[in-house]
């Protein structure tokens, strides 16, 4: 089974190597993706957040030294999400690119409620970054 995915692209005006070490530190989190965190916090060794489905486990699968934030959320019920996240170069500059997958039972609605977020924590993420240079 395959399920049906939108690609959401983000230019970044930073190197890759600095948007991953920014984006793939978990402690980051709440500065730019408000549809996972609302404030995290490291429980022996767990990164545990407060999300909008609850208090979740939100685990980077990496390597993300190499641009490869993909991560897994284990949501309140034990379900876990996969979420893969790239960072590819994109001439000087970065291209962030997060994968929406369409789960099983997710209306129309939900779908593009979940792209609409992911874009908006995409443009907070460009911003914390094109702000700090």
């Amino acid at each position: 089974m395959t399920f049906t995915a939108e690609h959401i692209a983000q230019s970044i005006d930073c190197s890759p190597e600095r948007v991953a070490e920014f984006a793939g530190d978990p402690s980051n989190l709440p500065r730019w993706a408000a549809g996972l965190s609302a404030g995290i916090r490291n429980e022996g060794g767990r990164w545990i957040t407060d999300s909008p489905m609850g208090t979740v486990e939100v685990r980077f699968t990496g390597p993300v030294e190499f641009g490869i934030l993909d991560h897994d959320v284990v949501l309140p019920d034990g379900s876990v999400v996969h979420n893969p996240l790239r960072v590819l170069r994109n001439d000087d500059g970065a291209e962030v690119v997060f994968t929406v997958y369409r789960l099983p039972g997710v209306t129309d609605a939900d779908f593009a409620r979940d792209a609409a977020m992911v874009r908006a924590d995409l443009r907070r993420l460009r911003g914390c970054l094109e702000r700090r240079r």
